[in-house]
């Protein structure tokens, strides 16, 4: 096509994280002079202009009234389900995974008519979605489509990796075939309804079980090599990856002088989904303000609802592709967005994966540039013999939580700890080091954990590794 102005239409899922990807490389085409149109959620309305885009909008569902913040949907959805992430994932198949499917279901069903309009406005030379479900319209109109894969690492199947949404590790394969079966049986129904969809809106069929086509022309992942699960064999041709897509059309952002200079700069970020967690958020909140660092916190959509300490900075939404490079460190819930920026600016992650973020998500797979716990968030409770010393938050008054490093699956053995009785899983988690067997101790969330430390001389002096491997709170 040479130096054509092309017209590409993006149609990311209503969150940030998709958006975002869409918004980097939307932003990248319309500098070299091509038309971007977004066919976002409505709830973006407003959002995506200024930034040099044209918007042209489509409702998931009737329409609310007033306005609604981006990606709201999710946002009152994980309020509601909040509870659901309490369970085994095994079971989260049939009381959340099934229903989030469901709806996603109900939207892509709800807006199709939608969609063929504004793609017969727009008349697209390239389609682009950056979505975990097919939505018919944009595969039938007649331009090539791109699929962008951000969600969940293992959405690309592969035989040698543990099911999707299962958190299950990939040494251990005991349980992979019984929460298969688990799929097939709550999924089933479901599958079958969307596919009958899609097919009679003149789509191909969806791959079994599956919610989403693979792309015939181009199919971009977005994540790091470096930080990705070993696979037994490539993808097809059509894929290629981005190590990350990281938006350049963020305010600028300097530190805040309120928070001075004293301590590691620390960025706190659950996304727009985990932060709607006002509880976690209060209890994180008062773990680290009794640390010597400084905090920047990306507060989100229910801001008004908490308030930070004096060793804290935030705002309801940040600009985050500006904040990461100044900071030392990064606490994250494990999104794609997030994940791919710390490691695009070399930053050490702490990952908090169960918060919100599909299990097995991009944020489960950090090996080792962070330090990824699964903080179940139940205090220990009852009789019996108190937690030992060890197994003690120092910051949260005693109260031991429920602490598992990814790597083990849900049906994983756990060994009581030498010398208290007490089992794992309800204080000090080891995670090992491959330069070190030396340990530290952190506390983070109330859950105590011990982290590997390393020699000396790969550290700055205030407990943070420049290569991102210890940290001491």
């Amino acid at each position: 096509m040479g130096n054509e102005r092309l017209t590409i239409v993006f149609m990311p899922e209503s969150a940030y994280g998709p958006t975002n990807n869409c918004i980097g490389i939307g932003k990248v085409l319309e500098q070299r002079g091509h038309r971007v149109v977004f066919a976002a959620e409505a709830s973006w309305r407003g959002r995506l202009e200024p930034l040099g885009f044209e918007e042209d909008l489509v409702d998931l569902a009737p329409p609310a009234e007033g306005d609604q913040d981006a990606g709201q949907f999710w946002i009152d959805f994980v309020s509601e389900t909040a509870p659901e992430f309490h369970k085994p994932t095994i079971e989260q198949l049939e009381t959340f995974i099934e229903p989030v499917w469901s709806s996603l279901i109900d939207g892509a069903i709800y807006c199709h008519r939608q969609l063929e309009d504004i793609l017969d406005r727009a008349r697209p030379d390239v389609i682009v979605e950056d979505n975990v479900n097919s939505f018919p319209a944009l595969l039938t109109h007649g331009a090539p489509w791109v699929r962008i894969m951000s969600c969940n690492p293992l959405e690309l199947k592969d035989p040698d990796l543990p099911p999707p949404f299962s958190g299950y590790p990939t040494r251990d394969r005991r349980d992979w075939d019984g929460f298969r079966a688990e799929v097939e049986r709550t999924h089933r129904t479901t599958w079958e309804r969307f596919n009958a969809f899609v097919v009679d809106r003149g789509a191909p069929p969806l791959p079994d079980l599956e919610f989403i086509h693979e792309s015939e022309h181009l199919n971009l992942y977005v994540y790091p090599e470096a930080a990705d699960y070993r696979r037994s064999h490539p993808p097809a041709p059509t894929w290629h990856r981005l190590g990350s897509s990281v938006r350049q059309t963020e305010d600028p952002w300097v530190v805040p002088e309120t928070l001075g200079d004293e301590g590691a700069l620390v960025y706190l970020s659950l996304g727009s989904l985990g932060s709607a967690d006002v509880e976690l958020m209060e209890r994180l909140v008062a773990v680290l303000a009794e640390t010597p660092h400084r905090y920047v916190v990306s507060m989100g959509p229910r801001a008004d609802e908490f308030e930070l300490a004096d060793n804290m900075w935030g705002e309801p939404r940040v600009p985050q592709t500006n904040v990461i490079p100044h900071c030392d460190l990064v606490i994250t819930h494990g999104g794609n967005n997030t994940t791919t920026e710390a490691f695009h600016f070399g930053k050490p992650m702490i990952v908090l994966g169960s918060v919100r973020q599909r299990p097995t998500g991009p944020g489960a797979r950090p090996r080792r540039p962070a330090l990824h716990l699964r903080v179940r968030g139940r205090r220990a409770e009852g009789g019996g013999r108190p937690a030992c010393r060890r197994h003690r938050s120092p910051l949260a008054g005693g109260g031991a939580r429920e602490v598992d490093p990814i790597g083990r699956g849900n049906g994983a053995r756990r060994r009581p700890h030498r010398g208290c009785g007490t089992r794992r899983s309800r204080g000090v988690t080891r995670v090992p080091s491959q330069n070190t067997r030396r340990y530290r101790r952190t506390a983070i969330g109330a859950a105590t954990a011990t982290i590997p430390t390393i020699p000396a001389r790969a550290c700055d002096g205030r407990g943070l590794s420049a290569r991102g491997r210890a940290l001491s709170i």
